[in-house]
């Protein structure tokens, strides 16, 4: 029988669950044999490779809910979610139908309307906040980025733009120009960025520029500082500050809460845009659809991606609604951008957020996480601070948490020994990261802290804190 698009189907909550003392599950030692000879042979063609995949090179060949299979036969517990990605399960059964319906229906039409493409304009206009309904559908970040820096112009008839000190926005020619690397590294080819593009500290409550009296961070030195800084090192021809609402390369360091509640306030008053970069961050990552709506704040223009379509390649730029118009004086589509597969993965993904209710389960272990973290780090004297939101999170490694020196080796050994253990996550220097999918569970997600807290004990006891 022809299935009909307009067909559902019925999951439980649990889809995902096995036995939790199966994972992990290792049958050899990490990575295994199979997996360094595959990855032998590949990167003997493949170049520039990821720190993560350098340090602990697995060649994975499976993916079920939270978990991931290597050629081995070793089964991992997902800490990463494909860097952010398959947000909802590895093949979540909904949203695999719902792509290989239209790739065996219709995989391209342009930027022609689809019935399924006009189901995920209504389904986005009604998740999103305020007046956020002016869509352009894309296919990777940095172009949903690249299309949004042209609309600034289109919108704002100004060329510059402002973005944050360990930013990261995306790897083409303007989305490189507002971005930085964690290690200080500035992706380039010639000059360090485009003309027009500056770059300005934004807060990290754990390695403040400005303080208050009492010890607190001043987040009003910052607004103070960009309005100096607008004065005396631009031409005033700002068109938006270009922002990551939590950085997720430079760590998961999320902004004081009342920070842009003020940038907000500062931008509407020198008539300038607020550009919301949530490619990282959005579609329940931290609890909400924008990791923004966490301060009631409502950009004029935002991004979207990573685990907008959970794997298959979908990516938005969406324009406050007055602001619409903008898009048709920049020739705003592109050849794969809103194809019906790709649509078809971003709206059962909402669908899947919206029916498993992820948003709640991501608050509710989210919370139980950081009070994990928060343990650690008064008992580990290599944890200098903890952080995050839902499940956006990160542990900072320092040699003394009085000078907070940065302890790049420990985090590399700390990724690698709870690697081992069964643990695929992300590294980013003297900061681990952790993206769980926004489907797992407490039981599973204190898993996976506990083999993190394993391997910081034995980092702790090889440089000899214990």
């Amino acid at each position: 029988m022809k299935q009909s698009d307009e067909q559902k189907l019925t999951l439980t909550r649990d889809w995902w669950k096995e036995n939790a003392a199966d994972v992990p599950r290792l049958i050899t030692a990490t990575p295994g044999p199979r997996s360094k000879e595959m990855h032998a042979r590949a990167a003997r063609y493949m170049k520039g490779l990821s720190s993560q995949v350098k340090l602990f090179p697995v060649c994975f060949e499976e993916g079920y809910g939270v978990t991931l299979t290597d050629v081995d036969g070793n089964r991992y517990l997902d800490f990463s979610s494909g860097i952010y990605v398959t947000s909802l399960g590895h093949c979540h059964p909904k949203i695999s139908e719902a792509i290989a319906y239209w790739a065996k229906k219709l995989m391209n039409a342009h930027d022609f309307t689809t019935p399924v493409k006009e189901k995920l304009l209504e389904k986005m206009a009604g998740v999103l906040p305020g007046n956020l309904n002016a869509i352009q559908l894309y296919s990777d970040g940095a172009s949903a980025v690249e299309a949004a820096i042209r609309a600034a112009r289109a919108i704002t008839g100004k060329h510059e733009f402002i973005s944050g000190y360990r930013d990261f926005h995306g790897k083409s020619m303007a989305a490189v120009s507002c971005a930085q690397m964690i290690r200080g590294d500035v992706y380039s080819y010639g000059p360090t960025r485009a003309p027009g593009f500056y770059m300005v500290p934004r807060p990290d409550p754990y390695r403040p520029l400005w303080t208050r009296a009492d010890g607190t961070i001043d987040t009003d030195q910052y607004i103070a500082f960009y309005d100096q800084f607008i004065t005396e090192s631009t031409v005033g021809n700002v068109a938006a500050f270009v922002l990551e609402p939590a950085q997720g390369w430079a760590g998961s360091i999320f902004p004081p809460d009342d920070f842009f509640p003020k940038l907000k306030a500062f931008c509407e008053k020198k008539k300038i845009l607020l550009f919301d970069d949530e490619v990282l961050a959005g579609m329940g990552r931290t609890g909400e659809y924008l990791c923004m709506n966490h301060w009631n704040v409502e950009p004029d223009i935002v991004t979207l991606g990573k685990s907008f379509g959970n794997g298959f390649p979908v990516t938005a730029m969406v324009l406050k609604e007055e602001y619409g118009e903008a898009l048709e004086s920049i020739s705003a589509s592109s050849s794969y951008g809103g194809n019906p597969m790709a649509c078809a993965a971003a709206l059962a993904s909402i669908e899947v957020i919206e029916e498993e209710g992820l948003l709640e389960n991501v608050r509710t272990v989210g919370a139980a996480i950081m009070k994990r973290l928060e343990k650690m780090k008064a008992e580990h004297p290599i944890i200098g601070d903890v952080k995050g939101k839902g499940f956006l999170l990160g542990i900072e490694l320092v040699r003394d948490k009085i000078t907070k020196e940065p302890f790049a080796e420990a985090g590399t050994l700390v990724y690698q020994k709870a690697f081992q253990r069964g643990l695929a996550w992300i590294p980013a220097g003297h900061i681990l990261r952790m993206s769980p999918p926004l489907i797992m569970d407490e039981t599973y997600a204190m898993k996976g802290i506990d083999m993190i807290e394993d391997a910081i004990s034995d980092v702790e006891k090889q440089f000899g804190y214990v």
